[in-house]
């Protein structure tokens, strides 16, 4: 059986693999002067750094949540599946009447592999193009994803649907106990449902590419996987459908702050500029 740390590196030597594959198939040549890393040695990377950091700092905060909570004196079996329940039933339990061992396995690669590759590609392509504003919207849009979703987390908790409902197991655990391991560093009670963050990053990136860049074959792409990552994460038995809800509205209210936030920071930077 494969570990965690096996796991770990498979997955990164897949995700190296296919950024550098996705370069070639979803940016055309014509367009590959508009998308390399030309601001190593300028004063924006400092900018850029800055952002970097902050979403390590997010990343902290999300394994500290068991403490975090301790701290402030909630209780361990805290959790509101009750309301969950009151809100859409078992609904969700439909979309495991057509499972099957491959289409579980699949589910698995797009939950393990298609998600991540969205959101690191995406970012590279905005780290290699020649607009650092948008990159920096990019930034900011999945750190005020994260610090909203965190709040929730912590004083909202929801258990996965796998782990409550009848009928509905959690195939992703299953399929492998490492992927569990993983799971459980960032959820350590796998009660970080509501709003689900696969599906917030999921259409936020898309947004971003579907607005902010001209790759046809990556916003088709983009569409398609979203959407297999929406139908993922309610099958492999994680989330509930009100926590898809809440992460397609979060990623709409994250996209607008940080596109209109920088719009109006800009304009206010050049008002200055010209009243000196």
């Amino acid at each position: 059986m494969i570990s965690s740390n096996q796991l770990d590196f498979v997955m990164i030597l897949a995700l190296i693999f296919s950024v550098t594959a996705g370069y070639y198939i979803f940016v055309p040549e014509p367009l590959r002067s508009k998308y390399y890393y030309k601001n190593l040695g300028s004063s924006g990377i400092s900018d850029i750094l800055l952002y970097a950091v902050s979403a390590t700092f997010i990343f902290i905060l999300m394994d500290s949540q068991r403490e975090i909570s301790h701290f402030l004196g909630l209780s361990p079996s805290l959790n509101y599946d009750k309301y969950m329940l009151m809100l859409e039933g078992t609904r969700v339990s439909i979309f495991q009447s057509i499972a099957t061992p491959m289409l579980t396995y699949f589910c698995g690669v797009v939950y393990l592999l298609g998600f991540p590759f969205l959101l690191i590609f995406t970012f590279i392509l905005f780290l290699f193009s020649q607009d650092d504003e948008i990159l920096k919207e990019y930034a900011i849009s999945f750190m005020f994803i994260y610090l909203i979703a965190y709040v929730f987390y912590i004083f909202f908790p929801v258990n996965v649907t796998g782990h409550v409902l009848p009928g509905v197991a959690p195939l992703l655990y299953q399929l492998n106990p490492a992927i569990l391991r993983i799971a459980t560093i960032f959820s350590p009670g796998l009660n970080t449902c509501f709003p689900s963050l696969h599906t917030a990053l999921s259409v936020m990136a898309t947004l971003f590419i579907l607005f902010k860049t001209d790759l046809k074959r990556y916003k088709v792409f983009a569409v398609v996987t979203t959407i297999l990552v929406l139908f993922s994460i309610l099958y492999l038995g994680i989330h509930w459908i009100t926590d898809v809800i809440g992460g397609i509205i979060l990623a709409f209210i994250s996209y607008f702050v940080a596109t209109r936030a920088f719009k109006q920071r800009f304009k206010d930077e050049s008002t200055r500029f010209y009243m000196r």
